[in-house]
Order: C-alpha cells, then structure tokens, then sequence
C-alpha cells in the first residue's frame, strides 16, 4: 500500500515537472565583431521564466570587443546608461550609480571571444524591456527589447 502511495506521488510530481519544463521558454542571443545583436526582438511571457543564453561568436579580444546582454526595465534611458557604463569597467561596464543600477533586471558577464553566459528573468508584467550591449560604444547598435505577453 505505501509503495503503490510512493509511486502515485512520484508519478504526479513528474508530470508536475514536465509542465512546468514544458513552460519554460529559452532564447539564444548572439554577437560578433559587427557590434549587433542576431535579434532585436524576444517575445516572452509574463510570470514565466526566460532563459537568455548569450553568446559572444567574435574574434576581437575582450578588452576591444568585449560583449554583454543587459536587460532594464521598461521607460529606461539607453543614452543615459550607455554612456554612464562607460565609467564602470571595474563592473564589467554596468553602471553602479544607485538610480541606474535600479534599472537593471539581469544581466549577462562581460563576454570575450567565443565565450557563453545563462541568465534566468521572469518578468512581473507585460511591456517592452529594454536590452542592450553596455561596453563602451556598444549601446547605440547593440539594443533591442523584450515584448512581455
């Protein structure tokens, strides 16, 4: 009797699981030396996690291409974090200013050649969430947005 228990639960928590894998989205983001991203635009879902898999296809080196994928919250200035990034390589170009980095929703590492970083955001509603690339320059080709359904 407690095994047949046992093996019930065990049956209804993997089919809980395959539903809630089954919901979770994941999009890659590429860059390379060409200073854009493969994609101005992801679509996700509000209250459901986005898996971003950034990665770096560039040949450059770091310290003259490196990369980064940051997302801010919508109504975010691009302009204003882009340039206020260019004084934060000690944070891998994110701006530490308190009224900045209450824009950020997650980030990416500051990516070299042929490099790869995961990050995991869920979005509270929907909107446009702002992306961009914050090495110095990168900003004002490297941007797009996340349209959150």
């Amino acid at each position: 009797m407690i095994q047949m228990k046992l093996k019930t639960t065990l049956v209804a928590l993997a089919a809980s699981l395959s539903a809630v894998l089954a919901n979770a989205a994941e999009v890659t983001v590429t860059a390379d030396d060409t200073m854009r991203f493969d994609t101005a635009t992801i679509e996700a879902t509000a209250g459901e996690p986005l898996t971003i898999v950034f990665k770096n296809q560039g040949s450059l080196p770091k310290a003259a291409m490196g990369h980064n994928l940051v997302v801010l919250k919508p109504g975010s200035d691009l302009a204003t974090f882009g340039n206020a990034a260019v004084t934060a390589a000690a944070n891998e170009y994110i701006p530490t200013q308190p009224d900045l980095a209450a824009q950020v929703l997650g980030h990416s590492k500051l990516l070299g050649p042929k490099e790869s970083d995961t990050f995991i955001l869920t979005f509270d509603a929907p909107g446009e969430y702002p992306f961009l690339c914050s090495f110095p320059g990168h900003w004002a080709l490297m941007k797009g947005a996340i349209v959150v359904k």
